[in-house]
């Protein structure tokens, strides 16, 4: 639709009003309802909205260690603005117009802390040496029979997964609580978020879902807008969707991994695959895997973000914990599938479904472009077997703290995304770090309380 168009549908809806949001730096869509009259003034120029969306935690408590905002400056407005690009249609809400805005500075300028204005600095980059990345994000989440309410009753403790058992691929559970798996795919659909497939995962009550391919920045849309869609749409069915990266230790884990491939914007073909190279794989995937296995280590909170992250990202439980590469092999970090010239890419299976998918695909994106711009080789071999018992070339930070102080020392991580941001970011990281750190958990508990 043209923005005439869009316009007119948004005034003729009976609604009268326009839902719009944006991320914060946990991927939590921040938003609001405005009247269809003031979106016509919107169009004319910013939206006002409250910086202390970059100033507190996902749990709306306020940094006390960050730079950007705070107690200091008074919590002002920062511009808003909507992107009639992302334009849709709520389906769970009588089609209610909807859209996603970027945050801008005083001066005009993209805010250093908007993810979706990071990637978009990456995409211009990646454009800038002549590529057109294609990404997409694929997400494994649980989903309870309970409610917001139902659960803090609970004490958050217990939840009744959606179904029982273990069982993947499984066509009978997903008949099960059919009304929900089919809404789930048809709605999505409808509100431009289509899926390749859908299915259930190991686990009791886990789902899996692809998103369809597309250009980077369409895709980290889609993405975020998948998982706030998906809880909504499951309270719909009396349902709670979770996107941890793991609930309960003995379970497997969530992921959120993103697949990649540059193309030629001209040719319109997959740069990735080279039938005259080894295994297909051309040069540029070559020095973009190279890229992504040097930059890990230093940008690893943006792929796992939280102190649960890190429960996923263990020995043996579907989620790499080595700096490991191989061809479809579901062991290592990067799963390399050089399948075709329609299809080949590199799926990063760190990244977990907690992430923000702005800051994820970034991550990714940026990492590879690193080893393409300093023709980084791919030296070490692929890995043979089990990735999880190949140390050859390293493990991965094995929780945030460690994590967040290698990415804030590392001068790889300033270089990709900029001082100004990773000084922000690394902060928030400390901050969630310093949240846990100090709460008596159960385990503790149950550990010490009588013995010790």
């Amino acid at each position: 639709m043209t923005a005439e168009q869009i316009e007119e549908y948004v005034k003729q809806h009976a609604s009268g009003k326009v839902k719009l949001a944006a991320a914060d730096i946990d991927g939590i869509l921040r938003g609001k309802y405005i009247s269809t009259d003031k979106f016509s003034a919107v169009l004319k120029g910013e939206l006002g909205f409250c910086d202390v969306v970059f100033g507190w935690d996902a749990q709306d408590l306020a940094y006390e260690n960050t730079k950007f905002t705070g107690w200091h400056s008074g919590y002002p407005d920062m511009p808003l603005q909507l992107d009639l690009n992302t334009f849709r249609k709520i389906p769970w809400e009588n089609d209610t117009p909807f859209f996603l805005g970027d945050f801008f500075d005083a001066k005009g300028e993209g805010a250093y802390v908007c993810p979706r204005q990071l990637l978009k600095k990456i995409i211009a980059e990646c454009r800038s040496l002549g590529f057109e990345p294609y990404f997409s994000q694929e997400f494994e989440w649980f989903n309870f029979e309970e409610t917001p309410d139902s659960f803090a009753l609970k004490g958050y403790k217990e939840p009744k997964p959606l179904t029982p058992g273990m069982f993947g691929y499984s066509i009978l559970r997903s008949a099960l609580k059919s009304d929900y798996f089919n809404d789930l795919f048809d709605l999505l659909a409808k509100f431009d978020v289509p899926l390749e497939g859908l299915h259930t995962e190991t686990g009791p009550g886990v789902y899996e879902a692809a998103i369809t391919y597309s250009g980077a920045l369409e895709a980290a849309d889609r993405a975020i807008l998948f998982k706030t869609a998906v809880k909504e749409i499951a309270y719909k069915h009396g349902i709670m969707a979770c996107f941890m990266a793991k609930w309960r230790e003995d379970l497997p884990g969530c992921s959120g991994h993103v697949h990649q491939s540059l193309w030629d914007a001209d040719s319109k073909t997959n740069l990735f695959f080279d039938p005259q190279q080894d295994q297909h794989m051309s040069e540029l995937m070559q020095h973009y895997i190279a890229g992504q296995l040097h930059c890990l280590p230093h940008i690893l909170p943006l792929v796992a973000p939280t102190v649960n992250s890190y429960k996923r990202l263990v020995e043996g439980a579907w989620a790499p914990t080595t700096l490991t590469w191989a061809l479809d092999n579901r062991t290592v970090a990067l799963r390399v599938l050089p399948l075709g010239a329609k299809s080949a890419r590199v799926e990063t299976r760190v990244v977990g479904s907690d992430t923000n998918p702005y800051l994820a695909i970034a991550a990714c994106l940026a990492a590879g472009l690193y080893g393409i711009k300093h023709q980084i080789p791919l030296s070490q071999p692929a890995t043979v077997g089990n990735g999880y018992k190949d140390f050859s070339n390293g493990k991965l930070p094995t929780n945030l703290d460690e994590a967040t102080k290698q990415m804030k020392e590392s001068a790889v991580a300033q270089e990709l995304f900029g001082e100004k941001f990773v000084d922000h970011f690394c902060c928030t990281r400390e901050w969630e770090w310093q949240q846990f750190a100090k709460v008596v958990t159960d385990w503790e508990l149950k550990r010490y309380f009588e013995i010790i």
